[in-house]
């Protein structure tokens, strides 16, 4: 939690420039999860949605910047693999018709997760987003393109296999 509260407090506080060198830094180390957000407009999400993802990726960068591990470089083979488990897990939840199983389900899923600080982060900024997005009519079918990369780069990082890198 005190990492996640960390990142988020420095990428607030990082300028444009600063902004882009952290960019510029994910691209060398961790290229295919920046390439997961900039695909994004390629498929119909609106420039400023991608911004959002940027910046979640920023966070979620910094995040792992602060916790002292390195994260191994995550392929795009290892994102489209957690991509089709997180597909496998909505449509799993989807086909619970009783209600308290879906929450018992959902909460399971939640007490296991390996980084719920950071699942939780991402989690309220797309729940900001939409919930700026609905009183204006503005959600899109592209939507649910951003919110599945978003949760996608927090299950990258989760179930990476990092090492410490503090002594």
């Amino acid at each position: 939690m005190v990492h996640v509260a960390a990142a988020i407090k420095k990428v607030r506080a990082l300028d444009m420039p600063e902004r882009v060198a952290l960019a510029e830094e994910i691209s060398r180390t961790q290229p295919h999860m920046l390439a997961s957000c900039l695909v994004q407009t390629r498929m119909g999400v609106e420039a400023a949605a991608v911004d959002i993802l940027l910046n979640i990726l920023l966070v979620c960068y910094q995040a792992m910047k602060e916790s002292g591990y390195q994260w191994p470089l995550i392929s795009e083979q290892e994102q489209e693999r957690h991509l089709r488990h997180l597909v496998g897990t909505v449509l799993f939840s989807q086909q619970i018709a009783d209600p308290t199983s879906t929450a018992a389900a959902q909460a399971q899923y939640v007490s296991s997760y390996p980084e719920q600080p950071l699942l939780a982060y991402v989690i309220n900024e797309n729940n900001q987003w939409l919930a700026g997005l609905a009183p204006r009519g503005a959600e899109a079918e592209s939507d649910k393109y951003l919110l599945m990369a978003s949760v996608n780069l927090v299950n990258c990082i989760a179930y990476a296999k990092a090492q410490s890198i503090r002594a």
